[in-house]
């Protein structure tokens, strides 16, 4: 999270907001569509098995650019003010093409929410729809990447898997369109088809940092194209997707000494610097797979975290990342609850883990195809 969840939420921490992008000048006019120039590459391909890393021997060029489909909206655009997670359950006897035809539709949804004439960097809508493994496999017969979220167990906690079947997540800087989203896209299901739903909404907090105090969106690749090669499959434009929703402990985060809570995460509270002596459960070590100072990263994910909650209430962070592949995602998880060391991370002390799945956000292409 504090690592593991750094995001690009804030203003100004990845680069211009605006519609146009230097890269391609891609726009994003509607809610599905983004497409980035990019640049081609060759990079040794890694599989993460049992706990290591096995390099395979062959370099495989791999090219970015107009080769790469277009992703939906929601996938490597950057952050806004706000966000929608609307988590959705169906029933068993939904009918999930119908369920996976309206959810696609939100496009529209969005240009009746935020109409193209009137529509400015002000109160547009960036949104993707992204879909568990059981229904995907439904709905196209197969599914191509094992993406199946497993029940975590560690010394410090679990790590529980909840499920779902269709998940949306719109970014906008006005709240009110983000709500007034979610009362049409659930309005657009087939009557009774939907078993229940819940739907967050998330927030920048004091200028980019996590309830904790601590700083959120440094770790996020800073460019656009690579944002876009971590985040996207090369061959489909499709993306692996986490979502986590932690619940954080503020009892025991307010009373813990700033050095406590800097040796927990592996950073400084007051400025986000790294530690350069960490200790080996510290949240950064164990995203990182070690403990020196800027340790090398195996894996890359792109966070859009935010926080969410009620002072009257629970309150934490919505955790959600893109990936290429959900291995990305396997490698950290593993590392938090220890699964090959037992070594737990110590971020765990500080927050709970009450819901969690994966998902796959399919390319514009692919998601044309559902409705």
């Amino acid at each position: 999270m504090f690592r593991f969840a750094r995001n690009f939420i804030a203003r100004g921490f990845i680069g211009p907001k605006g519609k146009k992008f230097s890269k391609g000048s891609i726009t994003y006019p509607l809610a599905v569509g983004a497409l980035t120039a990019g640049a081609a590459a060759a990079y040794a391909i890694k599989q993460y098995k049992d706990g290591r890393f096995i390099e395979l021997p062959s370099l495989i060029p791999i090219a970015y650019a107009d080769a790469v489909p277009a992703s939906q909206a929601s996938v490597f655009s950057p952050g806004k003010s706000h966000a929608l997670y609307l988590w959705i359950h169906l029933k068993p006897g939904a009918d999930v093409k119908k369920c996976a035809r309206a959810a696609a539709n939100v496009d529209k949804l969005v240009n009746s929410v935020s109409p193209s004439d009137v529509r400015d960097e002000s109160n547009e809508i960036l949104a993707g729809v992204g879909f568990g493994p059981a229904i995907y496999a439904k709905l196209t017969g197969k599914v191509r990447t094992d993406y199946t979220y497993p029940h975590r167990k560690g010394p410090l906690g679990e790590m529980p898997a909840t499920g779902g079947d269709i998940f949306i997540h719109a970014k906008s800087d006005d709240s009110g369109k983000l709500f007034e989203l979610c009362q049409l896209i659930v309005k657009q299901f087939p009557a009774g088809s939907i078993d229940r739903f819940e739907d967050v909404y998330g927030f920048v907090y004091r200028n980019g940092r996590d309830l904790s105090g601590f700083i959120d969106g440094t770790e996020n690749p800073a460019d656009e194209e690579d944002r876009q090669k971590v985040a996207v499959e090369k061959s489909t434009g499709g993306s692996y997707v986490i979502t986590q929703k932690w619940i954080h402990k503020h009892d025991y985060i307010n009373k813990a000494s700033d050095r406590e809570l800097a040796s927990f995460i592996g950073r400084n509270r007051d400025d986000g610097t790294e530690l350069r002596k960490k200790i080996a459960s510290s949240h950064v070590a164990r995203m990182t797979g070690g403990t020196n100072f800027e340790q090398k990263k195996h894996l890359q994910i792109v966070r859009q975290s935010m926080p969410f909650g009620h002072v009257s209430g629970d309150s934490g962070l919505f955790f959600i990342a893109y990936a290429e592949s959900p291995q990305n995602f396997e490698f950290m998880l593993n590392r938090m609850v220890g699964a090959h060391d037992q070594v737990s991370d110590d971020l765990m002390r500080l927050s709970t883990c009450v819901a969690g799945n994966y998902w796959y956000f399919p390319s514009a292409k692919e998601l044309q195809g559902l409705k």
